[in-house]
This record gives structure tokens, C-alpha cells and sequence, in this order.
């Protein structure tokens, strides 16, 4: 059996370290981290070979009297924190007093350093913690540590260090993070012997943003919100700016560079109108907060910190960002051409005349009976718009409505001219076409047909728009829904509905069944795993509900969502349930409603973030065809 007995200091300080230095960027992060601290304008980081054969970095800051540099390399020692009550509320980048010490353990070390005024500097070299050399030195103010032979004394973490230019890309990308988080000091990279980048420390962030993201700062859009407690600052890029990764997104606090799934999920809640699924935002957000409530000391890296008041520290990010999104959002030129007020429009023969006019559009559930509509939407040339034709009933006239059914409340069917085709029905004289109202001048558009019952065709100039239909419709109701602070109407099921959550899923919904209700649900236990919906929003098919409640108790989860997110998650589930879907025969008249909005460009991306329409040229076409 093996005896307890206290570790030798240089094998304790050898595991120590292996806390805190994990790879040659960590030894750039602390040794930078240390130089901010101390007051410098200009910081310069020299490496060779990925940083793990050699490490320099410069700083013109205040430097450390000679009698203090021996204990600065002690483990525990710094100079940043002086109580226990210091720990609520540290304003420096660096507080634990481990660095050096971490370093010194698992490499070569020397420090040259001078405090302004003083006549020399002091040189100090250490060796697996164990003191070498120190003595006075010529150098200019400031600090300069070089490390020399990371994990030579560790082979167990040697081996473990990847290629060079993996090393090398981790200690970039530290870099370019600490002159975001600080734009008014000059940070210079060098590697193995030429220059990689230089900021210039004039406090712009926006130019900084431009060595990190080149070729994106001048579309970066200028976030700010300050309500007194919390100040958020910075660059969000365009939603058409975004990436297939989230390389781009930079979090800072309080001058400190962190990671946060916090963060990370209110910017990406505010653009998830209005992006591509599967691809992320930039941005570059600086938050300033009380130091008391952000706890720093919650991982050894100091990466990853904890907030008091998270849920509305989301809500405030969310708002941010949302208002730098405002009236910014990238939309296709996709226009039609307008007509004069009262202008009649020309019919040729192969046109079809314009459909009647609606006040108001009804979209039946996929739940609902199907209403008598002809087989297809185009049978034949002569009845392409026709009207559909009801049977006659039989005993007294009753409008027959779907059991469920949703109603948007959307424009009436649009007027538009039609694209001329050179020929007019027999007996009828050409009528000239309708004046265009002054401004920029787009080719009419007009629609040709309907794919696959779910693509509307319109034809534009010289190309062709495929619109899909279930999600342009799907983003027009869920626009009309917020625009008009909708709520639902709850609808009392017959037979109440019981299936079997997720058990977290199960807890969830009980604890929200108060807040659900305002959303149209009635729920209650059912048994020991199971729940039961009595009432449910009067436009949710039977079989849609289950996933709906699902749905909501994963927004729920996140624990982050401000009521306004939560609610938009929820219009987002009911405009998708409600909206026509693929393989659905639908009027003529609904089609031109979805295809109006899109050509106006008040429908670009459904809430989901997928594209509500693809092009297609003559070039394109014609180049399939070998006639181009």
C-alpha cells in the first residue's frame, strides 16, 4: 500500500502549471494579459516555431522594481488583489498570481525590466522554478520576457503539441483578440522573423476589425445600448455577411476577451429572421458592467466567466443588436413595375385577366377538409383564372367553412402589368400600355404558373423567380402576427389530447402551463409521465400540437429567452403550421398575394432563415439548351 507524503515542490509546481499553460498561446495569454495590466501602449510578440521553441514579448509599460521581480515568480504573488472581498470586484485581466510562476515550471525564463526613472533595468533568468542568473541590465522601460523551450521539462505535455502552423494560428488568433479588446494599445505580431500584423493603437475599433475581418468592416453596422447598468458597444455584420462558422463572433467584458454561450445565443436570436440556417453573424460586442456582477473566477483560462443576472443580460444583447439590424437588412431587387391609379390594365390573348380582389386571404390547416377547388390550378388555357366553380347545393344557402382554419390578415391581390406579347384577341384594338411612375425603372413581372404544386413561377424581364410559396407565407404571417401583437384564440378540444414529453420536457411546460396559456394551451398532469391538452390556438391541427408544446419547452430550456424572443419563437411555430404548404393546391388569388409581397421585397427569408426565392436568367436557361 502506497503512503501519503507531500509532493516535491517542482513536481507540484510542474502539475500546477498544467492549469494554467496548456500550449504556447497560453503562454502568450498571460504574458499579454500581464502587459495590459500594466498600463503599456505598445505590446510586441516575437515566436519561433509555433512559440514552442521561443517567445518574446515586449511591452512599454510600467515595469517591476528589481526587489520585487524574485517574488514575482513565487506562485501566489501578485500585486492585483490585496483581500478576499477583491475577488467580487477585479478589474484586471490577470489576479491569481500563477503565470510566472506556471511558465517558469515547464520552460526557460528571462525578464528584463525597468520601472520609469530608474537608471538600469534588472535582469532575472529561471529554470524549472529554480533561480539561474539576475543581476543589473541596459534596457529600455518596461518589460520583456522570453520564453525559450515550452514542456522541455515535461514530455508527457510535449508530445502533445500540434504541427507549427496549428501553434502558430492559436497564439494569432490570442492576438487579434486582445487588440479588439483594446484598441488604443499598439499590438505587433511577428513570426519566425517577419511581420504578420500591426494595430495602431489609435482606440478606432473599427480599424482593428479590419486586420481580424478583413474586407467586413466597412459593412459592419455600429451597435450601442446604455440603460445605466449595462453598456453594450461595438460592430454586428449584415446578414449577409454571415459565415459557415463562428469564427467572427468576439465577446468582450470589461476589457476581457470571453467565451459565452449567453452572448452567442441572444446575437444569434437577433438575426434569426434574417439568415441563412447554418450560418452564423459576425460581430465584435464590447460589454461594460459593475465588476460585481460578473464573476471572472470561474475557470482556470479565465475564458469563461459567469453572469448574476444572465436572462436579462441576454435581453439587453438581444435588443442591441436587433436595433443595429433595424432597416438594415439586405433585400434582393426583386420589384414590379407599377401602375398609375386607375390606369386599366391590357389583357393580351395569352395573359390572363386580373384576378378579383380580396380584403382578406383564408388559408386552410393541412387538418382542415379540403375546399372544392378545381384538380389543378391551370387545367386549360381558357379557364387558367377562372374563378373555381361550387356545385349547387341543395336546401337553405350555408357558407361551409374548414373546422380549422387561420386567417392573416393580408393585402388585397395586387394590380400589375403584365409582361405585352406582341398579339390582341380577335375584334379587340391594342391599348397602350400603363405609364411607370417615376423612379428607377424595373422590368414588370408577372406570373407564368406553379411548380410542383409548391414554386410560383414569375417571370421578370429576362429571368425567371421561383418562389416557395410555404415559406414566403410562412414569413408574411409571422410578420403580420408580431406587427399586430397578436393572440391567439384558444379553442376547447373535444376529447382532450395525452401524449408522453420528454421527462424535462414534461417539467418544463408544467412550470410555463401559466404563461402558456396566454399562447392558447390549456395542459394538466395526466398520469406520472404523460401530460393532457384541453384547449389549444384555434389554427394547430390535432397532430401539430405535441410538437408545438415540444417546441416552446426547448425555448424554455435555454433559460436566456426575454419574453419578447420567447414569443417570437412561438409566432415563428404558428406561422409555419398555419402557412400553405408544398404539394398544396392553392387559388390563384393566394398565389398573387405571396408573390406580391416577395416582388415588393417585403419578403426576403422565411423565420427560419431559408431563401424565399432563386433566379433563374435566359442566360442560364439558354446556356442548358447550347443556344449561348
Amino acid at each position: 500500500m502506497a503512503h501519503i507524503q507531500v509532493l516535491p515542490k517542482q513536481l507540484a509546481d510542474m502539475i500546477a502549471a498544467g492549469e494554467v499553460v496548456e500550449r504556447p498561446a497560453s503562454v502568450v495569454k498571460e504574458l499579454v494579459e500581464n502587459a495590459v495590466d500594466a498600463g503599456s501602449t505598445q505590446i510586441t510578440v516575437e515566436i519561433r516555431h509555433g512559440g514552442a521553441t521561443y517567445i518574446r514579448v515586449t511591452d512599454n509599460g510600467r515595469g517591476i522594481p528589481k526587489e520585487e521581480v524574485p517574488t514575482a515568480f513565487l506562485r501566489h504573488a501578485t500585486s492585483k488583489l490585496r483581500s478576499a472581498e477583491d475577488l467580487d470586484r477585479i478589474g484586471t485581466l490577470g489576479f491569481r498570481g500563477e503565470a510566472l510562476a506556471a511558465i517558469a515550471a515547464v520552460s526557460y525564463v528571462q525578464m528584463l525590466t525597468k520601472p520609469a526613472g530608474q537608471p538600469m533595468g534588472y535582469s532575472y533568468s529561471i529554470e524549472n522554478s529554480e533561480p539561474q542568473e539576475e543581476g543589473d541590465a541596459g534596457c529600455p522601460d518596461g518589460t520583456t520576457v522570453v520564453v525559450r523551450d515550452v514542456f522541455f521539462s515535461v514530455p508527457a505535455r510535449y508530445k502533445y503539441l500540434k504541427a507549427d502552423a496549428a501553434e502558430s494560428a492559436a497564439i494569432h488568433d490570442i492576438l487579434e483578440r486582445q487588440a479588439l479588446a483594446h484598441p488604443e494599445i499598439s499590438f505587433r505580431f511577428l513570426k519566425d522573423g517577419k511581420s504578420v500584423f500591426t494595430s495602431a493603437g489609435d482606440g478606432d475599433a473599427r480599424s482593428v476589425a479590419e486586420i481580424v475581418l478583413p474586407g467586413q468592416s466597412a459593412q459592419l453596422l455600429e451597435v450601442y445600448a446604455d440603460d445605466g447598468a449595462v453598456k453594450v458597444t461595438g460592430f454586428v455584420g449584415r446578414p449577409t455577411q454571415c459565415r459557415n462558422s463562428r469564427g467572427g463572433q468576439f465577446f468582450f467584458v470589461n476589457g476581457r476577451t470571453i467565451r459565452s454561450k449567453i452572448l452567442t445565443a441572444a446575437l444569434e436570436r437577433a438575426y434569426e429572421n434574417q439568415h441563412m440556417t447554418g450560418r452564423f453573424p459576425i460581430a465584435v460586442l464590447y460589454l461594460q458592467m459593475p465588476l460585481d456582477q460578473v464573476d471572472v473566477n470561474a475557470h482556470p483560462t479565465k475564458m469563461e466567466v459567469r453572469f448574476l443576472e444572465e436572462k436579462a443580460l441576454f435581453g439587453r444583447v438581444y435588443r442591441a443588436v436587433q436595433d443595429a439590424l433595424a432597416g438594415a437588412t439586405d433585400r434582393p431587387t426583386l420589384h414590379a413595375r407599377p401602375v398609375e391609379a386607375g390606369a386599366e390594365t391590357p389583357a393580351p390573348a395569352d395573359v390572363p385577366p386580373e384576378p378579383r380582389q380580396q380584403e382578406e386571404v383564408t388559408f386552410r390547416s393541412p387538418a382542415a377538409p379540403a375546399p372544392r377547388v378545381k384538380p389543378a390550378l391551370w387545367p386549360r388555357e381558357e379557364e387558367r383564372w377562372a374563378p373555381p366553380v361550387q356545385p349547387a347545393r341543395s336546401g337553405p344557402e350555408k357558407e361551409e367553412t374548414p373546422a380549422v382554419q387561420t386567417r392573416f390578415p393580408l393585402p388585397p391581390a395586387p394590380r400589375y402589368a403584365p409582361v405585352p406579347t406582341g398579339t390582341e384577341p380577335e375584334g379587340r384594338e391594342a391599348e397602350p400600355a400603363a405609364p411607370v411612375e417615376t423612379g428607377p425603372e424595373t422590368p414588370p413581372w408577372r406570373i407564368v404558373g406553379e411548380a410542383l404544386k409548391t414554386y410560383i413561377i414569375v417571370e421578370q424581364g429576362d429571368k425567371l423567380l421561383f418562389i416557395d410559396k410555404h415559406a414566403a407565407h410562412e414569413r408574411l404571417g409571422f410578420d403580420a402576427l408580431k406587427a399586430q401583437g397578436y393572440r391567439p384564440m384558444s379553442q376547447e378540444l373535444l376529447r382532450p389530447l395525452s401524449w408522453r414529453p420528454a421527462p424535462e420536457d414534461r417539467a418544463i411546460l408544467l412550470e410555463k402551463a401559466a404563461q402558456l396559456e396566454e399562447f392558447g394551451f390549456q395542459i394538466e398532469e395526466f398520469g406520472d409521465d404523460a401530460l393532457a391538452v384541453r384547449a389549444a390556438p384555434d389554427f394547430l391541427a390535432c397532430g401539430d400540437i405535441p410538437g408545438a408544446l415540444e417546441d416552446l419547452a426547448h425555448e424554455y430550456a435555454l433559460g436566456e429567452a426575454d419574453p419578447d424572443a420567447q414569443r417570437d419563437a412561438l409566432l415563428h411555430s404558428m406561422a409555419c403550421k398555419a402557412a400553405m404548404k408544398g404539394g398544396q393546391t392553392n387559388q390563384a388569388q393566394e398565389l398573387e398575394v405571396i408573390a406580391q409581397a416577395v416582388m415588393e421585397g417585403k419578403v426576403t427569408h422565411c423565420p427560419h432563415g431559408r431563401p424565399v426565392a432563386a433566379e433563374l436568367t435566359r442566360k442560364q436557361l439558354e446556356k442548358q439548351f447550347g443556344r449561348s
